[in-house]
């Protein structure tokens, strides 16, 4: 039976679209993504899952109190909708820990840099790429894991190393680490998991061969 996948996104969802064009080309272990949220309204995101024929919702941080009480909206919608595997792709909103209490090891996440490098509170987004780039690193790169209630801190499934060229910007590198890595190995981890894969063993993930 095929996995039910729910993308949060909070933006233009450049790893969302990576995902479609994975499904399209029947590269998602025989996953489906069933549902795009949104953490508030008009993002390019939503628009990317209508072009796609994929329901799009908006659960909007705004409207509730506290991080607590948005994560248990969220909760909610994801158990309405059957889903069993839940991908953060571009989602800036911190989670409280009934999200992973209620997806344990069934939450992925994509981060631009290769963990424990450059990642917990504080590295999202360009800040990444700058603080490499500060540091003067040679190789940088991507990394999917699964979510834990430390920030960026859940055991790892993949990674994938992008070399840091001379002159580069924080937006050049981005986009390299983007095309290079994030695009590549964000729709392999979610096959790996539907195609049941994944072995979580403490920090470490196994990935079993493909089952016959």
């Amino acid at each position: 039976m095929s996995k039910r996948i729910a993308v949060l996104v909070s933006g233009g969802g450049t790893n969302l679209q990576a995902l479609i064009d994975a499904q399209r080309q029947g590269e998602l272990g025989g996953g489906r993504i069933c549902a795009i949220i949104a953490s508030k309204p008009g993002v390019y995101a939503l628009e990317r899952a209508k072009q796609a024929g994929i329901p799009g919702y908006v659960v909007a941080r705004k409207d509730y109190s506290s991080a607590q009480a948005f994560t248990a909206a969220l909760v909610d919608k994801l158990r309405t909708l059957g889903i069993d595997l839940v991908v953060l792709a571009g989602f800036m909103v911190i989670l409280t820990s009934e999200m992973v209490e209620a997806f344990p090891n069934a939450i992925l996440n994509i981060h631009p840099a290769l963990i424990p490098s450059f990642c917990g509170e504080g590295c999202y987004g360009l800040h990444v790429h700058e603080k490499a780039l500060e540091y003067g690193v040679k190789v940088t790169g991507a990394t999917v894991h699964f979510v834990s209630e430390e920030c960026d801190g859940g055991p790892i499934v993949l990674q994938k190393a992008v070399a840091v060229e001379e002159g580069d910007t924080p937006e050049v590198l981005q986009r390299r680490v983007m095309e290079q890595a994030e695009w590549v190995i964000l729709p392999q981890a979610v096959a790996l998991f539907c195609q049941d894969q994944l072995r979580v063993e403490g920090r470490t993930v196994h990935i079993l061969p493909p089952q016959p």
